[in-house]
């Protein structure tokens, strides 16, 4: 699968982990960690962007919580009709544009905002496309969360298998994130594991 065809995938993807798929679920113990990170490491004016923010499940979690500078990037435009009707109040208040990473980000200033994270969207950027990390980093002004799938075997990491397929149809790249974004500078605050996903805190030196 080359880039293209990877990105096609979820800019058109329905049923099952599309937009109206995951607003259905809800926030969950991922939307709280964040929560509860934000409270602790960034101010309550922090502005946040969500990478592959989809319907703002995470984010509307965020919104509840008090921080109202929300924004969100996400390739699928049934994103935002599924946010209009599930979280009005997010899609009323937050920013949100829709397209690819990968394009948009190179576009956006240094240190345009105070936290980025995603939640299993860098685990769909393609090899060919891992330079956007580096974007990331400079996008960044404080804090860059990650909450990835780092691999189905119990330890993770880098002795995992680089890539595993989710019902035979779309591909996880599997990568070790400390040491992607450590490589770029960034320091690793702390580090939690649940069932699903590894998330990590980065803060910018």
């Amino acid at each position: 699968m080359d880039p293209e065809d990877n990105r096609r995938i979820w800019a058109g993807r329905s049923g099952a982990y599309s937009p109206e798929y995951y607003a259905h679920i809800g926030h969950n113990e991922v939307s709280e960690t964040l929560a509860s990170v934000l409270e602790y490491y960034a101010n309550e004016d922090a502005s946040i962007l969500e990478l592959g923010c989809g319907s703002g499940r995470h984010l509307a979690h965020l919104l509840d919580a008090g921080y109202t500078d929300l924004a969100g990037i996400d390739i699928n435009d049934d994103s935002f009709e599924v946010m209009a009707d599930e979280y009005p109040r997010l899609a009323e208040e937050g920013t949100f544009l829709s397209g690819a990473i990968e394009d948009l980000l190179p576009e956006y200033p240094e240190n345009a905002y105070d936290v980025v994270y995603s939640v299993e969207t860098l685990q769909h950027v393609h090899p060919d496309d891992a330079w956007v990390f580096e974007e990331l980093t400079r996008i960044t002004g404080d804090l860059l969360i990650t909450a990835e799938n780092e691999g189905n075997r119990p330890n993770r990491g880098p002795d995992a298998d680089d890539v595993s397929y989710v019902d035979d149809e779309f591909p996880l790249f599997h990568r070790d994130w400390k040491a992607v974004f450590t490589d770029l500078g960034l320091a690793q605050l702390l580090v939690e594991r649940t069932k699903r996903d590894t998330i990590r805190v980065f803060r910018v030196p």
